[in-house]
């Protein structure tokens, strides 16, 4: 059989480790257990950690063919560097190594963030945010809708609504989402924070306040999504849906922008309802000195 590289070796491990027993057993779950230590140990290091002797750990090796455990020791350490080094670029990106120092991942997060902001200045529709505003300024319900990462934004939203005495209620999960839109009606809004485009239960947030006459928007970095297509006014990002964290981070500052873009200009609509949020908690305004 043809492959397009060689086999990795924790793999070949666990696929014997089922027919393996006593000593050699031992042997290959300490190696599992631990492949980065196995990786840098000697045969005898090894062998006393597996509680077996050096030739268990040999013959192990050569049953997975190789020549001895010099060969398998250089071939696990290869494997597990390369898996965390993927799983690194897969989950934080390549910008940002584990090696950097504080000051320059400070500078290539400030970096990623600063350009997602630039993006959404150009990306952002005004004429689609104000329409938003226009309709969450005299909505009889505002339901906002966010999961995870995309809870955060939606959660700072509703706050903000909230705060300006707008009728506005945050959801997260299906239960709380078909809840939620069983209860609009026309002249209400609902509103979605979907980064990615593909959360299936916002989808269904969105289509279901729809079918109950609700005016939908969705904050998306993916405007060509199936989600995209269902609301009534989509308002892209400027930052699209990437598999890496440090993108993540910096498409999350341009939602919340445009949260905070939305929450403004609901403001600017209800100047009375400001006034009267801010005297309800501070008091009123003290009498000048004459």
């Amino acid at each position: 059989m043809t492959t397009a590289d060689e086999a990795s070796p924790l793999q070949q491990i666990r696929d014997v480790q089922a027919s393996l027993s006593g000593a050699t057993r031992r042997v290959a779950d300490t190696i599992l257990g631990s492949p980065a230590e196995a990786g840098r140990s000697s045969i005898t290091v090894l062998a006393a950690r597996a509680e077996a002797s050096p030739a268990t750990v040999t013959r192990l090796a050569v049953l997975l063919g190789y020549s001895g455990y010099p060969a398998l020791r250089a071939a696990i350490a290869t494997d597990y560097g390369r898996g965390v080094q993927g799983g690194w670029e897969r989950d934080i990106g390549s910008v940002i190594t584990p090696g950097d120092s504080p000051e320059q991942v400070l500078t290539v997060l400030a970096t990623a963030q600063s350009r997602a902001l630039r993006n959404a200045m150009g990306s952002i529709d005004l004429a689609a945010a104000a329409q938003v505003a226009d309709r969450m300024a005299v909505a009889s319900r505002i339901h906002v809708f966010g999961e995870w990462g995309d809870a955060v934004p939606a959660h700072e939203l509703v706050i903000r609504l909230l705060r300006i005495g707008r009728p506005v209620w945050f959801h997260e999960g299906r239960q709380s989402s078909q809840v939620a839109t069983s209860l609009l009606h026309r002249g209400d809004v609902a509103l979605a924070v979907d980064r990615s485009g593909n959360d299936p239960v916002a989808l269904a947030f969105v289509t279901d306040a729809a079918a109950r006459g609700a005016f939908t928007t969705v904050i998306t970095g993916m405007p060509d999504s199936p989600i995209a297509a269902a609301a009534d006014v989509v308002l892209f990002t400027g930052t699209r849906e990437t598999s890496t964290w440090t993108d993540y981070f910096a498409g999350r500052s341009s939602d919340t922008l445009v949260a905070s873009l939305l929450w403004v200009l609901v403001a600017q609509r209800t100047p009375e309802a400001l006034a009267e949020a801010f005297v309800s908690l501070h008091g009123p305004a003290p009498e000048p000195e004459r």
